[in-house]
């Protein structure tokens, strides 16, 4: 069955470019994005590792831990890295799991057939520290990811995970969100004191709320 939001993300050993890792104990209590290559030495790919090194201090403040893989081995995965590197200016500072076996690969739905039999397609997926998939997203191998989306859905995700809120088209962080329909109008001032802002009765504003530490 494949992989859905909600459900518990599969835990799994594997050998890394930074040695060998247990998938939940490298999480830990912190969230995760996991997020697959077709193959080493892929152009679009390079830039994405590249972009996300870049984004460390991004992720670190949000509590994230970042992983990727491809199916090629620990050896060409370390000739990569080097051009990774060098090519955009970074130190790739997170594992890059060796999935030759294709266990992981399949766990997560990541090989489809009608893209390749042998190789993953790029998906990423956001997990919560209760090992839940809160966000699935697969590209096409000609559309680079936007880790600036990436983050703004994490901080979404982070803000509604403990505010009774739903995040607007377009919402980035310091934005009005939506307050959920089943808090009733009325019991809105207690729970949000900062206010709010009727549109319609299934439509209120209010500031966001202050985070809570992750």
């Amino acid at each position: 069955m494949s992989l859905r939001l909600g459900d518990t993300a599969p835990d799994f050993k594997a050998k890394t470019s930074m040695g060998e890792i247990s998938f939940y104990d490298y999480l830990g209590d912190s969230w995760g994005v996991l997020f697959s290559h077709p193959a080493d030495y892929t152009p679009v790919c390079t830039t994405e590792l590249g972009k996300t090194a870049s984004l460390k201090e991004e992720f670190d403040k949000r509590n994230v831990k970042v992983i990727a893989l491809s199916v090629d081995s620990i050896e060409s995965h370390k000739g990569w890295i080097n051009d990774i590197n060098e090519t955009q200016n970074v130190e790739v500072n997170f594992p890059l799991i060796a999935d030759d076996n294709r266990e992981v690969s399949e766990a997560y739905g990541m090989i489809h057939p009608n893209a390749s039999e042998t190789a993953t397609v790029r998906s990423l997926f956001v997990i919560s520290p209760d090992k839940k998939v809160k966000l699935m997203i697969t590209y096409p191998a000609s559309t680079g990811r936007n880790f600036q989306e990436i983050l703004r859905v994490i901080d979404s995700l982070q803000l509604t995970a403990y505010h009774s809120v739903a995040t607007p088209a377009d919402w980035k962080s310091g934005e009005d969100v939506v307050v959920v329909p089943a808090i009733k109008t009325e019991d809105i001032p207690a729970k949000f004191p900062k206010g709010f802002r009727e549109i319609k009765p299934y439509l209120r504003m209010t500031p966001q709320p202050d985070p809570i530490k992750n």
